[in-house]
Order: C-alpha cells, then sequence, then structure tokens
C-alpha cells in the first residue's frame, strides 16, 4: 500500500493515471480540511468544498490557478489580508483572468458575459454544434478509427466556443491552425508558428482587440458588437483590453475543459459496450450520462483559494495567507453525498450535485454550453458510429488497458483516446 502521508501531491507522477486512491485517504484523515504537501489545506468532502466555494468574504481567488505556487508580492500578516492583497492585485501572476478576480471586479467582468450568454444566443449556438458534428465526423469517418481528441474533441469545443464568441467563420480555420486543431491533411501554414507556439492566447488577445475595436468603430448586427458595446453593472463603459480578457479567457477555458469532457465521455463509451448499448436504446439517458461522466472525471481536479481573513473550517484553524485546495475530483466521489461513489451509474438520482462545474460566483458561467456540447456529441457519434470500442494496439486489452492523462495537478485528461468503429452510413 502507498505512503500518501509522504506523497507530494503536487510533484508525483505516480498519482496522475488515478488519484482517486490519495483522495479517499485525505479523505478519510478529514474531509472538511487536511493538511498536505508544500503547506495546503485539501478541501476532499462534498459539503465542505460548497462551503469554500460559496465564501467570497474570507476566500479570494487570487491563487486560483497556481495555488501554493503563486509567487506573491507580499508576505501575509495579521489576520484580515484584504487591504494587501488588492494593492498588490496587479503584481499576482494572472490577475487580469476572471478565474483570479473577486468582487467587485469579478462582478463586473462576468456582467460582460450576461450580454452573450442568453437563451436565444445558445439555441443559435446549439444550431451551429449539430451542423459542426457532423462536418468533424465526416473528416474521419470513412478511415474507421481515429485519435478521438485530435479528430474530434479539440477542434469541435474551440470552435463551438469561436461561433459563441461570434468570430467570423472565415477565420475558424486560423484558429484551428493556431491551437493544434488543423484539418487533417490540410494545406494551411499561414500564420506565424514561432509566435504562437510560445503563448496561442496572446494571439487570441490580438485577434479579439480588433474585432472589439472595430466593433465599437462600426457596429453591427452580430454577437462581437453586442460583447464590444456591453456595459459594466454602474453603465460605465469597459476598456478594450478588458472586454478581450473576458472573451478570451472564455475562450480558452471553454474549450479545454470541454475536450477532456468529450475524451472522458468517449472513454467510457468504448471501453463499456453496456453502457454504450443503453445510451443507443434509450437517447434520453445522454443527459444524465454528461452529468455522470463529469461527476466521475470532473475535467478540473484542484481549485485553489487563499484566505484573506482568518477563519475556521472544520475544526482547523486556517489563518489570513493560507492556501486551501478545493479537489472537485475529491468532492464528486465523496461517499457520504453520491452512492457507491466511484462506480459510473446510469440511475444515479443526485448526479447533479456534482461540483464539476464550481459553486458559488466562480460557478462556471459555460456549464450549459458543456452540457449541451457533451449531448450533442453523444447523439452524432452514436448515430453514426457503430460498434465503437477502443484501440487495443494502442491502449492494450480490456483487461490491461493503458492510458496516459495530463501530466497536471491541475486538470484531468486524457493525453489521447483511439478507436475504432463501424461507419453507418
Amino acid at each position: 500500500m502507498t505512503d500518501f502521508d509522504g506523497v507530494d501531491y503536487f510533484t508525483d507522477s505516480s498519482l496522475i493515471p488515478d488519484p482517486h486512491p490519495y483522495y479517499d485517504h485525505v479523505r478519510s484523515k478529514d474531509p472538511v480540511c487536511c493538511p498536505i504537501s508544500n503547506g495546503v489545506l485539501a478541501v476532499t468532502g462534498w459539503q465542505a468544498a460548497n462551503t469554500v466555494y460559496k465564501d467570497s468574504e474570507h476566500y479570494s481567488s487570487c491563487v486560483a490557478v497556481m495555488g501554493p505556487f503563486t509567487p506573491l508580492p507580499f508576505t501575509p500578516e495579521g489576520d484580515d489580508i484584504c487591504a494587501e492583497i488588492e494593492q498588490h492585485r496587479t503584481e499576482i501572476p494572472l490577475f487580469e483572468h476572471m478565474v483570479t478576480m473577486d468582487p467587485p471586479q469579478h462582478t463586473d467582468a462576468r456582467s460582460i458575459l450576461s450580454r452573450l450568454l442568453t437563451p436565444k444566443r445558445l439555441k443559435e449556438n446549439e444550431d451551429f454544434m449539430w451542423r459542426l458534428a457532423d462536418r468533424h465526423i465526416d473528416e474521419f469517418i470513412a478511415d474507421g478509427k481515429c485519435e478521438f481528441l485530435a479528430a474530434y474533441a479539440k477542434p469541435f469545443s474551440l470552435l463551438v466556443v469561436a461561433d459563441l464568441l461570434g468570430v467570423p467563420e472565415e477565420d475558424h480555420e486560423d484558429f484551428r491552425e493556431a491551437f493544434g486543431a488543423e484539418r487533417p491533411g490540410s494545406n494551411i501554414g499561414g500564420l506565424d508558428h514561432e509566435v504562437i507556439a510560445s503563448n496561442p492566447l496572446e494571439w487570441a488577445d490580438e485577434k479579439f482587440t480588433r474585432y472589439i475595436e472595430e466593433r465599437r468603430e462600426n457596429p453591427r448586427d452580430d454577437v462581437l458588437t453586442s460583447i464590444a458595446t456591453a456595459k459594466y453593472p454602474d453603465g460605465s463603459t469597459p476598456e478594450v483590453v478588458d472586454v478581450v480578457r473576458t472573451a478570451t479567457f472564455l475562450f480558452a477555458a471553454g474549450q479545454e475543459t470541454t475536450a477532456k469532457l468529450l475524451g472522458a465521455a468517449m472513454r467510457i463509451l468504448s471501453d463499456r459496450p453496456d453502457i454504450q448499448q443503453q445510451l443507443r436504446d434509450d437517447r434520453s439517458l445522454i443527459p444524465v450520462f454528461i452529468e455522470e461522466c463529469l461527476r466521475m472525471e470532473s475535467p478540473v481536479k484542484s481549485v485553489f483559494r487563499m484566505a484573506r481573513k482568518s477563519t475556521t473550517l472544520g475544526d482547523t484553524p486556517v489563518p489570513a495567507g493560507s492556501t486551501v485546495m478545493v479537489s472537485p475530483g475529491a468532492a464528486n466521489r465523496d461517499p457520504e453525498r453520491f452512492d457507491n461513489p466511484h462506480e459510473f451509474s446510469l440511475q444515479r438520482k443526485n448526479v447533479r450535485e456534482h461540483l464539476a462545474f464550481s459553486r458559488g460566483i466562480h460557478s462556471c458561467p459555460g456549464a450549459p454550453l458543456a452540457r449541451v456540447e457533451g449531448r450533442v456529441s453523444v447523439e452524432r457519434l452514436l448515430d453514426r458510429l457503430a460498434d465503437i470500442t477502443v484501440a487495443e494496439d494502442k491502449h492494450g486489452p480490456a483487461d490491461d488497458r493503458r492510458y496516459v492523462y495530463e501530466p497536471t495537478f491541475i486538470l484531468r485528461g486524457l493525453t489521447e483516446i483511439n478507436i475504432e468503429f463501424t461507419a453507418v452510413d
């Protein structure tokens, strides 16, 4: 048995393939607040995770991404460091992105999205998804096999968000090329790959800056104009850079996490012929299937908060300046909340209680979008691909599967998933 007490969660590669035994160990010690490596306090229980997510008074999101490795420009002292955080906010890495913001900056940034994520716009985007799903399936269906992330999950999730943001269709191929999701066999190459390789989001920032500036000068009846002319709640006009950051954040976060969700869904479909058949027989189960994929394989493994005021979690004191890690992957398998938590079940009644999309002010604004992307994709894949199976020459036989996951403590996602199938049409 592994001595998990001696394991460094942030650097030990043995936890990458399956972190859940480690999560179970930490939860067994204290599901509310358990010290782990690097001085971090880990929250692995469902109820405690909800508590931290919803408490923006005591917890700041300024370290949300990098956690204990965020270089702070000040030394936390005393029981209230709110003033110090705000004084040095712009010196903290990734301060410009919504995920690290606290109110009122977060409230302003999120308000811009409200102009975009309307029921009407989401319905238009769903109509685009149905066409896009078939377009991507057309690119590989004749081969009878594919590496699913490159052939479908990555380009599909990327272009769905591009469409949602109103990126002109004539620029879609540039976005595919910039983010490594080129069409198979395409002969493109008009972009400066040296620049893009160093920071594709910088390239996206420049593209969206041009879009927003153009729409402010010459408004049109389109989505980009709606974003460009959005106002803050107090009626003021955001700087162009703030609008652009909101757009690129949604673009980056939306396509990355959804691609991981689609990869996880395909692994279940191809590894579990019983579940695949249930979905073929009863398509109404697909939304539940997507929720259970989110619960079992949360694309985000770790989210961090810094205590801005001294407080307590359960019986544990949390001094101001402490780094707290909420683990959705652990909370979503908390046996106090979910029966047989390590078992994939299409009969799970409370499956939508999972925390894959967070809670509180930082709950994922793109959650409705990701759910529709999952449902549409599974619908069309089942319609057009029969007998979907894992490619054993790539991943081994059923009793000895070999999957490789991205080596990060932040996200949970396969590096590839190779499948074989029979074309229906």
